[in-house]
């Protein structure tokens, strides 16, 4: 356990990686910015390398680093939906960040409604998130149960209490079309906003 926020946000600057709760369920978290921290925490998962990692962003600016482009009609569908628990694949043009999708030029984003994580967030920048699990073996709801999962292979956990919440729905906007990958947290709000005119 760590003991305060400026621990952890000098740990994940510095290269570390850790566990915290995020605004669905706990997540293994690290800088964006470092290949090897992504590295380490595909190799911590057992995750398929193949298959991208979400990004937690704490403002729409954030997605400039990454060469995502907002123009007014994207930025009028994206704030029908953030800050919020939806994770939305977008199309990125910064080939710095090749390493975080091997196999293509789409990213998953998500901007968070939780104003201690966007704490965070402000002061380390954009952060992968996947699941606090193995792949393939359950998300951990509590920090003993990340801790079973993973023990000292990450340099902290961030006690948030039991999470019940599901993950975040997945939204991919392709050709015009929205399509939604995976139903998750809130997915009946999403479903009617979904539907609203444009």
């Amino acid at each position: 356990m760590v003991k305060t926020k400026a621990d952890i946000i000098k740990i994940l600057k510095n290269g570390g990686v850790g566990v915290i709760p995020t605004d669905t369920i706990y997540g293994l978290v690290g800088s964006v910015f470092s290949r090897e921290v992504v590295d380490r925490i595909y190799q911590i998962k057992e995750r398929d390398e193949k298959k991208p990692l979400i990004v937690l962003i704490s403002c729409l600016k954030d997605l400039e680093e990454f060469g995502v482009i907002v123009d007014k009609e994207m930025f009028k569908f994206l704030e029908k939906f953030w800050p919020g628990k939806v994770s939305i694949i977008l199309p990125f043009s910064n080939s710095r960040f090749t390493y975080l999708n091997k196999e293509g030029q789409t990213l998953a984003f998500r901007f968070p409604n939780d104003e201690r994580l966007l704490s965070i967030l402000k002061q380390t920048g954009p952060l992968v998130a996947p699941s606090a699990n193995p792949e393939g073996l359950e998300s951990a709801s509590n920090i003993e149960m990340a801790n079973e999962y993973f023990g000292r292979e990450v340099d902290f956990y961030l006690d948030g209490g039991e999470l019940e919440s599901l993950p975040s729905t997945l939204l991919e906007i392709e050709y015009g079309t929205i399509k939604i990958l995976r139903e998750g947290e809130n997915i009946e709000k999403i479903l009617a906003r979904l539907e609203e005119k444009k």
